[in-house]
């Protein structure tokens, strides 16, 4: 710990020292900002039309074998459910600014089909349209977030999408209660073209701004729906962009979105997501962590032209993205899922949550069967992923009021000048409960971590799980769906003023407790 803070905290009376190994994790309960909150939107999906995600992953239509709910599958509603979805995004990524929506209403049978351009050529039978997705975040209980078609779509018929979902009366209702959905539904998050920049058009920033500004000028506000405008933001480093968008349309925005995978991108390989050296799991997670200076940097260019930080930060594209699965279609994005993935859905939201001043949602690509997915599907089996398994976790910091930490331990260099911290931590209070989320990333090492409590409490009503392998690239497939998942957890122990805990080696921890 900052030798500073602990004098400042120690002659305040607010921090008893304790006897500690190099592992400590210190909770600076006097520094709770309780008007902070980790928005539930950190822990949002991503659902495109790509591969198996809709079809197969999410959809299997009502005339199927595989038992479902409307044409929804069970087991995958009933996962997303225990996830506590709090938001899905739909219908893209790339296939957004292609998608025009009405090719997706009306009977099934009378639908268009469309090639997929962007993944693999497939045929696009649009039997999932706006009246399934919608319909299905109403089975989840989560917020619909749309992207709208910028790159081919005219503004009248983003404005006509708007206003078929949620006005009740008028020519676009008409259609929609044909359609068979009397009631308008509530959008609040509506996305203004994706990827503008590359897939959703090609523009420069300075074009997209102007488009930007005419496009949600006609996207209007019905029936007491509010709309939350979204304008596409950069990928990874190109602060011009967020520069260039908020100094010419931020009066004009809600929130603006940040792309941001953790790709190898090695000699036109992104390499294996299942076979990889120790080397290549540090060098992942120095990427994954690199993610933070990228928020700083994009955050410190909203707040010239934001500085009250109304304007939200939305990271809806992340995860991992690694080579597709041998004999899979290179355009359908299907990888498997390991415990190295875990690793980088725990550190990633843990710096999602440091930053709930101006990260409002985030949304991890994507929830079935395509990159960093939730759920594996095949015919009518599905296994949960360790990433999964993370987010399960993490469900205690939904809403919770972020406290600050302080960690102290060992840093381990890895290649290309990046570096990273042993032992990972995030922790939240919500309801007078704690959650203090913990991740060993050494591959060989166990820790002794304490948690210094900031005072001379004792915790109390200590519980918790565990997330762990018997090897980094353990994984779940479906002859051993169970290989990398959740158990209880009791290798913490309750000290006056301290907490201590055996951390296996790559291991995640999640704790909630009383003081």
């Amino acid at each position: 710990m900052n030798r500073k803070i602990s004098s400042m905290l120690l002659a305040a009376g607010l921090f008893c020292p304790v006897v500690a190994s190099a592992d400590t994790v210190t909770l600076r309960m006097d520094q709770i900002n309780p008007e902070e909150v980790i928005m539930p939107e950190i822990y949002g999906q991503f659902a495109e039309h790509l591969g198996a995600c809709i079809y197969g992953g999410l959809w299997v239509g009502p005339e199927s074998p595989i038992p479902n709910t409307q044409g929804y599958r069970n087991d995958v509603l009933q996962a997303l459910r225990d996830l506590k979805v709090p938001v899905m995004r739909w219908p893209g990524g790339c296939f957004a600014d292609e998608y025009h929506w009405r090719d997706g209403i009306g009977p099934a049978k009378d639908r268009p089909t469309q090639v997929n351009n962007n993944w693999g050529g497939t045929i696009e039978d649009n039997s999932f349209g706006t009246n399934e997705f919608f319909n299905l975040c109403e089975l989840l209980g989560c917020e619909p977030y749309l992207s709208g078609n910028v790159g081919s779509g005219s503004v009248e018929e983003l404005a006509q999408w708007v206003e078929y979902i949620t006005a009740e009366d008028g020519p676009m209702a008409r259609l929609r209660k044909e359609n068979g959905r009397e009631k308008p539904w509530k959008l609040k998050y509506l996305g203004v073209g994706n990827e503008s920049w590359g897939c959703g058009g090609n523009f420069t920033p300075e074009y997209y701004s102007d488009v930007y500004r005419r496009y949600q000028t006609y996207c209007r506000e019905f029936s007491g729906n509010k709309l939350y405008k979204i304008a596409s933001g950069a990928s990874d480093y190109d602060y011009n962009w967020t520069d260039i968008v908020m100094k010419k349309a931020h009066s004009h925005m809600h929130g603006i979105s940040l792309h941001y995978y953790t790709v190898t991108g090695w000699n036109g390989s992104k390499g294996s997501a299942t076979v990889f050296t120790p080397e290549d799991y540090y060098w992942t997670l120095g990427k994954c962590l690199e993610i933070e200076p990228v928020i700083e940097k994009h955050a410190a260019i909203m707040d010239k032209y934001d500085e009250k930080k109304r304007i939200g930060l939305l990271v809806d594209e992340w995860g991992t993205w690694w080579d597709v699965e041998p004999g899979t279609n290179p355009g359908h994005l299907y990888q498997q899922n390991t415990m190295r993935d875990a690793m980088v859905a725990a550190l990633s939201l843990n710096v999602f949550q440091r930053h709930t001043d101006r990260v409002k949602m985030t949304n991890i690509a994507q929830v079935a069967n395509v990159l960093q997915s939730m759920v594996l599907t095949r015919g009518d089996k599905m296994v949960l992923t360790p990433t999964y398994y993370v987010f399960k976790m993490y469900i205690p910091h939904q809403g919770a009021t972020p406290i600050p930490l302080d960690v102290t331990t060992v840093r381990k260099d890895v290649r290309d000048g990046r570096s990273v911290d042993m032992l990972q931590a995030t922790a939240s209070r919500k309801d007078g409960k704690i959650t203090v989320s913990l991740s060993n990333v050494d591959l060989d090492k166990e820790m002794e971590v304490t948690i210094a409590l900031g005072n001379e409490s004792k915790a109390k009503n200590i519980s918790g799980n565990i997330l762990t392998a018997g090897s980094i690239d353990d994984y779940n497939d479906f002859d051993k769906p169970e290989k990398v998942t959740l158990k209880p957890f009791s290798g913490a122990k309750a000290a006056k003023g301290s907490i201590k805990v055996k951390l296996p080696a790559k291991s995640i921890v999640t704790l909630t407790f009383e003081i």
